[in-house]
């Protein structure tokens, strides 16, 4: 990886000169100081893109795919956190290395005080450590957008009225104007049923899709992967739907949802 070798590369930089640091000029220290920094800017290269991603999320089943799509971000978490370590050990190495040029230097200059060198900063400049927030216990207590909550509770309140139009176009309103909303996973649940109301069992399926997808192991994945299930099972695609319901009692087995799962089943004839 081109990481290890710029970082092999400022190792050599600064090889074998330790017998001659007696002998070192000012311009010799200034030109390590230049050497390091063209490798500390080869480091920051690393993090820039080389082509377009292509990850592996082929699957015949919608669970497959949503496998497949779990199991690569797993993969691309450890790949982050191998090169966050690297990269930690990279700038510690290299600030020490700067800290030593830096005494050096002053030993070179006649009005430099040693006593008063001050701890200069790690490379990529200091980084803020933000103490980690304690666990929200549910999504009601965590900060919403301005007007995040009277959306969605109009939404929701259409949807118990049976207005299920209304209550359709509302939460996609809601989806896009709010992305990423802690609500988000609940807007495409209940989004799912308004569309199962007027009729739209394909955009509901999708919908009931994009609720556990968006957070497969919250308190609402068991309720809208049965739902989903059903849905595959209103649209005939029996043998999928199977599948999916009875993933319901191994993904959340102690989840209400599969009673309703396994009702849905004995009614398809799963076997």
């Amino acid at each position: 990886m081109r990481v290890a070798g710029a970082v092999f590369a400022v190792s050599l930089a600064f090889a074998g000169q330790a017998p001659a640091q007696d002998q070192q000029t000012l311009a010799d220290i200034r030109q390590e100081l230049t050497v390091l920094h063209v490798e500390v800017q080869r480091l920051k290269r690393e993090f820039s893109t080389t082509g377009s991603p292509s990850p592996s999320v082929a699957g015949g089943t919608v669970l497959e795919r949503v496998d497949a799509i779990e199991a690569e971000l797993q993969r691309l978490t450890r790949l982050t956190e191998q090169l966050n370590a690297r990269i930690d050990r990279v700038v510690a190495d290299g600030s020490n290395r700067v800290g030593d040029l830096e005494f050096r230097l002053c030993e070179l200059e006649a009005d430099c005080d040693i006593a008063k060198l001050s701890q200069g900063t790690t490379l990529g400049g200091d980084v803020q450590v933000t103490p980690a927030a304690s666990p929200q216990p549910s999504q009601s207590q965590t900060e919403l957008a301005v007007g995040e909550q009277a959306e969605f509770d109009s939404a929701s309140e259409a949807l118990a009225a049976g207005d299920y139009a209304k209550a359709a176009d509302l939460f996609a309103q809601f989806e896009a104007s709010y992305p990423g909303s802690p609500l988000a996973a609940e807007a495409h649940l209940k989004r799912g049923k308004a569309l199962d109301g007027t009729g739209d069992t394909r955009e509901a399926a999708r919908a009931y899709l994009a609720s556990f997808t968006g957070d497969s192991t919250g308190p609402l994945a068991a309720e809208a992967l049965f739902q989903l299930g059903a849905a595959l099972g209103r649209l005939g695609q029996t043998s999928q739907a199977c599948v999916t319901l009875g993933e319901v009692s191994v993904r959340f087995p102690s989840a209400a949802a599969v009673a309703d799962a396994n009702r849905e089943m004995s009614s398809l004839g799963c076997s």
